[in-house]
């Protein structure tokens, strides 16, 4: 009894002294197994104190990752809004400007392309930017270049069919079988075909790939909405939302 109740006011002296008062270098080694011993008693008698600390780390690190990320956001507008290659769609005077980094290839991307699309439908004031960032391999690079190569050569109109037209793509991602694509879309695949492998294709995939390292984006789909960043799909009521919050 008297040696717990010697352990228990060691810890009740560390746990209320003033930080200052309180140096564990000082403590000789039965003072410091008292007081481990006392502490692994409290835990388990509490173990949902760990749970609480874990939850309360993780809500500052999510705080911490939003303010970073608002700072990336302010260090790479241009890039992000005025590249001057990336496709816009929705309305191009839209008081709220969605960015989306996408992959073709990416399931995610998919599903989340219908929600983009009802959340244009249904807010008439949303500029939309198309960022092609393949990072799934060789078959989503392709898929890019493609896309890219559209605008290039067709425009706008024709990227836009071209783009939805991957998102529900089943078939092989080849050259061939997207000059094929191309063709049943009324363009002219060949010239598209011939454009994929062009500098200015790549350069384009290079700056937005660029881009993406600058803003930490591991992963697809990511959107900058107004000025926060959302890193993962985000469904089409979370969308509405932030795009709500970023109006003020």
């Amino acid at each position: 009894m008297k040696r717990f109740l010697a352990s228990t006011s060691i810890c009740i002296a560390a746990l209320t002294a003033p930080a200052h008062a309180f140096d564990i270098t000082a403590m000789n080694d039965a003072e410091r197994a008292a007081l481990q011993e006392e502490i692994r008693t409290y835990i388990m008698a509490n173990p949902q104190v760990i749970l609480e600390s874990v939850n309360q780390m993780e809500a500052q690190q999510q705080e911490q990752q939003a303010v970073d990320d608002l700072a990336l956001v302010a260090a790479n507008t241009e890039a992000l809004f005025e590249d001057g290659f990336s496709w816009v769609g929705g309305n191009p005077e839209g008081d709220v400007t969605v960015v989306e980094f996408l992959d073709y290839r990416c399931g995610y991307c998919r599903k989340a392309h219908d929600e983009v699309a009802d959340l244009l439908s249904s807010d008439g004031n949303i500029r939309l930017i198309v960022k092609e960032l393949p990072i799934l391999g060789e078959a989503s690079t392709l898929s890019s270049r493609f896309a890219i190569a559209t605008k290039q050569i067709a425009g706008n109109d024709a990227y836009k069919a071209v783009h939805d037209a991957l998102m529900a793509y089943g078939g092989q991602p080849t050259a061939a079988a997207f000059g094929r694509l191309a063709e049943s879309l009324g363009l002219d695949g060949a010239a598209i075909v011939a454009q994929m492998g062009s500098d200015d294709v790549t350069k384009e995939i290079d700056d937005t790939r660029a881009l993406a390292q600058r803003l930490a984006i591991r992963g697809t789909p990511t959107f900058v909405m107004g000025g926060q960043l959302v890193r993962g799909y985000v469904p089409l009521d979370a969308m509405k939302q932030i795009v709500d919050e970023a109006r003020g």
